[in-house]
């Protein structure tokens, strides 16, 4: 069976799993501290235009996620995210568990069977679902520091953004801009979670590069388990700004590994010759292909976004076929007889999984 369910299903890069395999007996020291770790760091300060920066090493998105949120927050603050943020609603509430609360904004959502969403919508383009807006950012804070009841509520003391979103859409340069203005203005760090932030660079309508990230946010990671390495995910506080004993809150979360070589290795070989970006290109040249062939098929589109995740419409007799040959990740229902499921590919997403998907699509639809 081919799967187009996420962009974490396979293993990891070829050239990752030999530079593995050729290292594998050289006896470094661990916690992140050995040669292959400080390599890593340097290429990854290059890339990001940032030769202060501070770059850590974390296991898995979610701990990233929350180590970073939690270190960065005093006691009586949350972490202000839109309500389809990745951290309110697809990580178990570890940022709730760390003593945090996650303040949702309302954002637009895609329309379902030409109905408006109960979510408040903030802008009438489907390529602004899932986004925040500065404005409504803005107004948020506004309101809060205005009650005189502020001292008893949750302070809002960071700004969390994904790049993609859950929806796969894009903030562009001018927006980024905006919500670090809001974010300065009220003296709270800006964190761009990147776990697929190779695909978003490399959408065809991405007007960013990391050196802009890296000018425009307080801290954000660049992700590697979705994007060609086994697990992994590198952290960078852009003007060496990490929280104090930073690496001690890694430990603390479970998020360090005591053989850091593995993920120093695995960063290391992204960050060599351009990797990371290649194969993010490539993942992005197969979702349009995708999507071309999802249009030739008559499928109805949820979401058509311009990164490696796309989402449609399916009768669920038609979902039910067509899981027998491919697997699909389930998304919400439509309605009681429609489910939205979305396809993603990926950095090895290969030209005959989708012809594999085409025929499929051919019997099911």
């Amino acid at each position: 069976m081919i799967s187009f369910e996420s962009d974490y299903t396979t293993g990891a890069h070829p050239r990752i799993l030999e530079r593995l395999a050729e290292t594998n007996l050289e006896a470094v020291t661990g916690y992140g501290t050995d040669f292959y770790c400080e390599s890593a760091r340097e290429k990854i300060r290059d890339a990001c235009g940032c030769k202060e920066a501070q770059v850590y090493f974390l296991v898995g998105g979610t701990q990233t996620n929350a180590v970073v949120i939690s270190s960065m927050l005093r006691r009586y603050e949350g972490v202000v995210a839109v309500s389809t943020g990745h951290i309110n609603v697809h990580e178990a509430g570890a940022i709730e568990y760390t003593g945090h609360k996650v303040l949702a904004l309302p954002c637009h959502l895609p329309e379902r069977n030409g109905e408006v969403s109960k979510v408040r919508r903030l802008t009438s383009s489907p390529k602004d679902s899932g986004k925040m807006d500065a404005d409504n950012l803005k107004e948020f804070l506004q309101k809060f520091y205005q009650d005189d009841s502020r001292d008893h509520m949750v302070f809002p003391g960071m700004v969390y953004l994904s790049y993609p979103t859950e929806y796969g859409t894009l903030y562009s340069k001018k927006e980024l801009e905006a919500i670090a203005l809001v974010c300065r203005e009220y003296e709270m760090p800006l964190f761009l979670d990147g776990a697929r932030l190779g695909y978003g660079l490399m959408s065809l309508e991405s007007d960013m590069t990391m050196q802009d990230i890296a000018k425009l946010c307080d801290v954000f990671y660049i992700g590697g388990t979705k994007v060609g390495a086994l697990c992994g995910e590198a952290v960078v506080f852009p003007r060496g700004n990490a929280p104090k004993h930073f690496l001690t809150a890694i430990k603390q979360h479970g998020a360090m590994l005591a053989k850091g070589r593995l993920l120093g290795i695995q960063f290391d070989t992204l960050f060599t010759e351009n990797l990371y970006l290649d194969i993010s290109r490539h993942a992005i040249e197969m979702a349009e292909q995708l999507k071309k062939i999802l249009r030739e098929k008559g499928c109805t589109f949820y979401l058509e976004s311009s990164t490696n995740q796309q989402f449609i419409i399916l009768e669920d007799g038609q979902l039910k076929k067509l899981r027998e040959h491919v697997a699909v990740s389930f998304w919400e229902k439509a309605d009681d007889t429609h489910t939205v499921v979305r396809l993603v590919t990926s950095w090895s997403t290969r030209k005959e999984d989708l012809e594999q998907l085409e025929e499929a699509l051919e019997i099911c639809c």
